[in-house]
């Protein structure tokens, strides 16, 4: 952070950035000033504007001069960011590349359907069955949360399999470390969140498998989209419990294209159903012995303490952020809709 800061002191021409550390650079200290930004690009737009980064802008778009250039890139199209078309005082250029499919035609989409407390047992013998024909192939394995993310490592490497894994809640240099592992195809399983869906050009992955269903198909786009890449075929297996057919459903009318059903030994699953529910139970005690997940929380409320903030006033004005934002968007689809009738 400090190294950052004294980085900003010194005017460079471009600053690549989270929102977040962003907006705590701003507020933290006074060495450095964006008035004289002449273009603001923001990467992935849907995300930034959907998911939870609008205080952090709020910030970052108060400080920013009014007359300047904003460029917005995304690969998928959504409501809000029409809407955001609509909110320009001068009428934007908008480009869109218009494709017929959703996903490419070279990648092949499976599922595997199981009941939800034994989808750890159907998702390990998978991976080991494909491993031991594809031995040099490499997987990524997407989750929902970072904690599951480090159960899913633990129990692997509980059996033998070697793996990294990627979320938001390790360091930085532990990322790269991981990446470099998996690019170098030191390890041939990477388990991921979300954070490695968008962004990530590693164009030698054969395999995705999607151990949570996402809930919105375009996640699931993101996530399929890191195998098949550059000319190259791919495979990728949604992992569906009872619970997820619906969403299966509507992924399959988002893409275009019916998921094949992967054969899966139900047998050779059975065997192993004991080892991996032990393997899992000793990883949820020793991440919940090291209180995984709650320091994250514990270090945003003694950061806001430190800058003199009151954490439960900060929360509130949140989601009173949240609820206006929210509010305005309906406003502005209802308007849309007047001027259609």
């Amino acid at each position: 952070m400090m190294k950052q800061g004294i980085d900003l002191s010194v005017k460079p021409h471009i600053v690549i950035s989270t929102p977040g550390r962003l907006a705590d650079h701003l507020q933290s200290c006074d060495t450095f000033s964006l008035k004289k930004i002449k273009f603001l690009v923001l990467d992935e737009a849907d995300r930034l504007i959907e998911d939870d980064f609008g205080e952090q802008l709020e910030v970052i778009f108060e400080v920013l001069p009014k007359r300047r250039q904003t460029l917005l890139f995304s690969a998928t199209m959504t409501k809000n960011l029409e809407d955001m078309q609509d909110l320009a005082m001068t009428k934007p250029f908008f480009w869109q590349q218009i494709s017929q499919e959703s996903t490419v035609e070279s990648l092949e989409q499976y599922y595997i359907l199981m009941p939800a407390d034994v989808k750890d047992a159907y998702l390990v013998h998978t991976l080991d069955k494909y491993l031991e024909k594809n031995k040099k192939s490499s997987v990524i394995i997407f989750t929902n949360t970072c904690k599951y993310t480090q159960i899913l490592g633990i129990i692997l490497s509980e059996l033998g399999m070697q793996c990294v894994v990627l979320h938001s809640m390790i360091r930085q240099k532990e990322r790269l470390a991981s990446l470099a592992k998996f690019k170098s195809s030191q390890v041939s399983v990477l388990i991921a969140t979300d954070v490695a869906s968008r962004g990530l050009d590693i164009p030698t992955v054969d395999l995705i498998i999607n151990h949570n269903v996402p809930n919105r198909p375009k996640d699931y786009v993101h996530r399929v989209g890191r195998t098949a890449r550059a000319g190259r075929c791919g495979k990728s297996i949604t992992m569906v419990s009872q619970f997820d057919v619906k969403l299966v459903h509507a992924i399959e009318a988002f893409v275009k294209k019916k998921m094949e059903e992967w054969p899966v030994e139900e047998k050779e699953v059975m065997k192993i159903l004991v080892e991996v529910a032990t393997s899992k139970r000793e990883a949820q005690i020793r991440l919940d012995e090291r209180d995984f997940g709650e320091q994250k929380e514990i270090n945003k409320r003694k950061r806001m303490i430190l800058e003199g903030k009151d954490p439960e006033k900060e929360e509130q004005k949140k989601q009173k952020f949240i609820k206006e934002k929210t509010k305005e968007r309906k406003k502005i689809r209802d308007m849309k809709k007047k001027e259609k009738v």
